[in-house]
């Protein structure tokens, strides 16, 4: 009888995943080697921390606003600039939650090169989880690590 597997072997745990969820067409699982399929961007990046300082860091990876894109969102085409009552939410392994609206990523509103990023200074975040990078920000409170979930949210209404 051969020994049955207990888990997995030391070095060898899985890739972190990113759940895409919300006004989607095509909802996703994705790793930080899936992100490779997008064109990638390598930005140098100095933000402040609260807690540490001024950082200096390069972040690789894809345009939020492409991963997104890919994934459809359920804008109606019926409704004059229906896109701009998007939200994103971003959520990190560690709770850290950040909203943005659809509009500052959008290139034809914000065009923010907001980042999806999978390394930080030529260091993968296969295991980590991609983190958001806002390199327009000057403190660094958007910036989310571990980024494992990520909800479009077309619900936003004006206040009557």
């Amino acid at each position: 009888m051969s020994p049955s597997p207990v888990g997995p072997a030391v070095g060898t745990e899985p890739a972190a995943q990113l759940a895409l969820t919300g006004d989607l067409a095509r909802p996703v699982r994705l790793t930080v080697p899936d992100l490779g399929a997008w064109p990638q961007h390598r930005m140098g990046v100095t933000f402040e921390c609260a807690t540490s300082g001024v950082r200096r860091h390069r972040f690789t990876g894809p345009l939020l606003y492409d991963v997104l894109s890919a994934a459809g969102p359920g804008f109606d085409p019926a409704r004059r600039k229906d896109r701009l009552r998007f939200l994103i939410a971003v959520t990190g392994a560690d709770g850290h939650h950040v909203l943005l609206s659809w509009a500052e990523i959008d290139p034809d509103f914000g065009r923010a090169p907001v980042l999806l990023a999978g390394s930080i200074d030529d260091t993968p975040l296969d295991r980590a989880g991609p983190q958001l990078v806002l390199p327009q920000d000057r403190c660094g409170a958007r910036y989310v690590s571990g980024v494992n979930a990520i909800r479009v949210d077309g619900a936003f209404r004006a206040w009557a």
